[in-house]
């Protein structure tokens, strides 16, 4: 199944912390059709959504199976919780990070040399996974989105095996508000990833370009 970059009209959101919250507001006011989910049944968090994310409509973690795109800002270590069948098929973006001085040392992650997300892609092996929003704060999400051509603006990477979900989830990014910039496959998300240059800092769309190709040279497109 392919995802063409125009293909995306509703977006769901699994995970309502922070990360997801912010997104899930941006995609509201993008325009959006955004469904958002947890754990719980969505008549527990229809409260939680009406004060948190207006305009976002709380589903059981089920039905996000009938959105376009499927955002996934859980904490890590649940990524196991995750049912691969709900999402065999589907285009998904990873927004995890592991970053164990903060959460904590994972056996997943400290014995595996592949990044978290090729992690993730095995575990959900039949989903067309992207790596992206990952590198930005919650709260930046919200402050530095700018219109399209603004001398401003800021850059986020998408990296997958997939190209043309890289493309699709490239048009979500611009529409949410900054550039995007293909950094290529999956693996290449090693640069995205905390303690890198690009996980700390704010950077244009030619100076996220420039990291990525010093950072991934050497790594397959």
């Amino acid at each position: 199944m392919t995802t063409s970059a125009d293909s995306i009209r509703s977006i769901g959101i699994l995970g309502a912390g922070r990360v997801g919250a912010a997104l899930a507001r941006r995609c509201v006011a993008a325009g959006y059709e955004v469904r958002i989910a947890t754990a719980k049944p969505a008549a527990e968090i229809a409260l939680l959504a009406e004060i948190v994310t207006p305009g976002a409509t709380p589903v059981d973690a089920t039905e996000l199976a009938g959105t376009d795109l499927t955002i996934v800002a859980i904490p890590l270590r649940k990524y196991r919780d995750l049912e691969p069948a709900h999402f065999a098929g589907r285009a998904v973006v990873d927004v995890m990070n592991y970053w164990a001085p903060t959460d904590g040392e994972q056996a997943d992650f400290e014995a595996d040399h592949r990044t978290s997300s090729e992690i993730i892609q095995d575990h959900l092996a039949g989903a067309r996974l992207v790596k992206a929003f990952n590198h930005i704060g919650y709260h930046d999400l919200e402050a530095d989105h700018r219109p399209a051509g603004t001398g401003d603006r800021r850059a986020l990477a998408v990296a997958g095996d997939h190209e043309d979900t890289r493309r699709a989830v490239a048009a979500v990014i611009d529409r949410l508000g900054f550039d995007a910039v293909d950094a290529g496959p999956l693996a290449a998300g090693r640069a995205l990833q905390p303690g890198t240059e690009i996980f700390n800092g704010s950077h244009s769309a030619a100076q996220l370009s420039g990291l990525l190709a010093e950072a991934c040279a050497g790594v397959r497109v």
